[in-house]
């Protein structure tokens, strides 16, 4: 027979298949399990973001279990961005993927870009230091070959899950400014603007498809030949000399850009 549980003020008998889903013998606590066992229901049934779930009080007589664990469960689910939570619809499938928009607005990693984005939005600090140009990075910063530049790499994550990893080299003048600063979930852009008084006025962005070599797999935790998305900008000062070279290398998988388009009179 299966087990009674309380749900809703009810009293549920278990269904035969609830004793084979959640291991009532394994330490592992049972809103555990239910994340486990929502998520694979999702992926089996190829569930979209936006399809409804399952009710708390379905999801406690499907599964056998109380009320406390069917929340615990979804409450941890929308936390990792997996399900939406809306009071008085129900419980949604999230879109994991990640917009990023992509054409007018010239930003980097502002403050507002960050949290404009559903879950917890963190920015950690890998490398921090002064490197020689190489032939690229001093043709495109208007730099001679081998002159000092800052480089900045940070991991953006969302959730605790890695998401884009970024590389930005700026010349020594403003680089300067950022040498003994702490980068950790701050916008690069508003703090040299705020802060130091440097301008950005114009950028050159293009976006391409690419895959994860080696290292930048290991900083996303993806396998080598991941899918990727990169974004690149070269921005630039009223006076049209380049401040900043950015190269960010997000997840394919968490990833969409988002291109607001307008259509022009043809007559103009």
């Amino acid at each position: 027979m299966g087990s009674v549980i309380a749900c809703e003020g009810a009293v549920i008998v278990g269904a035969v298949h609830s004793a084979r889903d959640i291991d009532r013998s394994s330490a592992v606590p049972f809103y555990h399990q239910l994340k486990r066992l929502i998520v694979e229901d999702i992926a089996a049934r190829g569930l979209e973001p936006g399809d409804r779930l399952a009710g708390d009080f379905e999801l406690c007589e499907r599964y056998g279990v109380s009320r406390t664990v069917v929340r615990q469960a979804l409450q941890g689910l929308e936390r990792e961005g997996a399900v939406i939570r809306e009071k008085g619809r129900g419980t949604f499938v999230a879109d994991r993927k990640s917009s990023e928009g992509f054409g007018h607005a010239m930003i980097g990693l502002f403050e507002e870009d960050v949290r404009g984005r559903n879950g917890e939005q963190t920015i950690a600090v890998r490398r921090l230091e002064t490197v020689p140009a190489t032939a690229l990075v001093a043709a495109e910063l208007g730099v001679p070959l081998g002159t000092d530049v800052v480089e900045v790499e940070r991991l953006r994550m969302v959730n605790g899950e890695p998401w884009a990893l970024t590389i930005t080299q700026l010349p020594l003048f403003v680089g300067k400014f950022v040498l003994g600063e702490d980068l950790s979930d701050v916008s690069l852009y508003g703090l040299l603007e705020r802060k130091y008084g440097v301008r950005f006025a114009t950028g050159r962005r293009s976006i391409e498809a690419s895959v994860a070599n080696e290292s930048t797999a290991q900083a996303l935790g993806v396998p080598p030949g991941a899918p990727l998305l990169v974004l690149r900008t070269l921005a630039f000062d009223d006076a049209g000399i380049p401040l900043e070279r950015f190269a960010g290398f997000h997840r394919g998988d968490l990833s969409r850009f988002v291109v607001d388009v307008h259509r022009k009179d043809p007559t103009d």
